[in-house]
């Protein structure tokens, strides 16, 4: 067991800072998350550019330091020995909380083993922004983030996900927006409720509520731009624990792709690719085809 006393004076180490950033508006940032950037030794950025930025704006004339997911094993060591040393280290990302999707929670978990105080600071969330404005239940949801880029294991992420009942919240860039949603109309079902939750805090900032469907198609027929929260309903006929969950039919998962906009030829060529079938297989499955074997047996 371990005890963190936060604020506790004559520590043996420095502090280290989880400070949040605005998510587009700079209105969010907080009185004490600007006092400590400026209070500390350094700050430790996801993009220094990016970063340097913010602090023009609010006058914030302390060092940084780069720290990403491309040299998180060189950086890390590197701030626990100067935390260790007494300096007091800001970590920062782009936008919103970090160790979210940024290396931070690398550099905690080193902190924690070497007893060193982590003093997380509340602020700009997008996660939890877009959720109490999407109308879906907000509790109990599931966070997940951003799902895999490739198709086959983003499949599998959402069939493990079809099952729970909580309240899902993802994260996505705009150029990927339109084949998550066309998995998610696939995997999870065309009539799932869902929010798109676009520039939040922005001067252009959106929310599409609709089925999975409606917003599959809006995404189909419309110029995409900005960062994107989607916010999707729990399943309400979700299996009893215990129960196994069965994978949808193809025949139904084309069905779905198809009242969502789809051609019958292109759903067929998706669903193939989603499940590393072969195109002529699932074809054969939908139009209730028969082949030569299965007639001569």
């Amino acid at each position: 067991m371990q005890s963190q006393k936060s604020f506790a004076k004559n520590q043996a180490s420095g502090t280290l800072y989880l400070v949040p950033t605005p998510i587009g508006n700079l209105g969010d940032m907080t009185y004490r998350a600007v006092e400590i950037l400026k209070e500390v030794d350094v700050i430790a950025s996801e993009d220094t550019r990016n970063t340097q930025k913010l602090l023009n704006h609010f006058e914030i004339e302390t060092k940084q330091i780069s720290f990403h997911e491309y040299n998180t094993h060189e950086r890390v060591p590197e701030l626990v020995e100067r935390l260790k040393k007494g300096e007091t280290i800001a970590q920062v990302s782009d936008a919103g909380m970090p160790s979210i999707s940024d290396p931070g929670h690398d550099l905690v978990v080193a902190c924690i083993e070497q007893d060193i105080t982590v003093v997380p600071l509340p602020g700009a969330n997008a996660a939890l922004t877009a959720l109490i404005a999407s109308g879906l239940v907000p509790q109990p949801f599931y966070f997940f983030g951003f799902l895999n880029r490739k198709p086959v294991d983003q499949k599998r992420q959402l069939e493990k996900l079809a099952n729970k009942e909580e309240t899902l919240i993802f994260y996505e860039a705009p150029h990927r927006l339109k084949k998550t949603l066309t998995n998610m109309a696939g995997i999870l079902g065309t009539d799932r409720s869902a929010v798109l939750c676009r520039e939040l805090t922005k001067k252009f900032e959106e929310f599409l509520r609709g089925t999975l469907a409606e917003l599959l198609e809006w995404a189909s027929n419309n110029e995409i731009r900005g960062e994107f929260v989607v916010i999707v309903e729990g399943n309400s006929h979700a299996v009893v624990a215990g129960e196994e969950l069965p994978e949808i039919p193809v025949e139904d998962q084309i069905t779905n792709l198809i009242s969502a906009g789809e051609k019958p030829t292109v759903a067929i060529k998706k669903v193939a690719k989603l499940r590393g079938l072969k195109k002529q297989d699932v074809y054969a499955t939908y139009h209730h085809l028969n082949n030569d074997n299965s007639k001569n047996s």
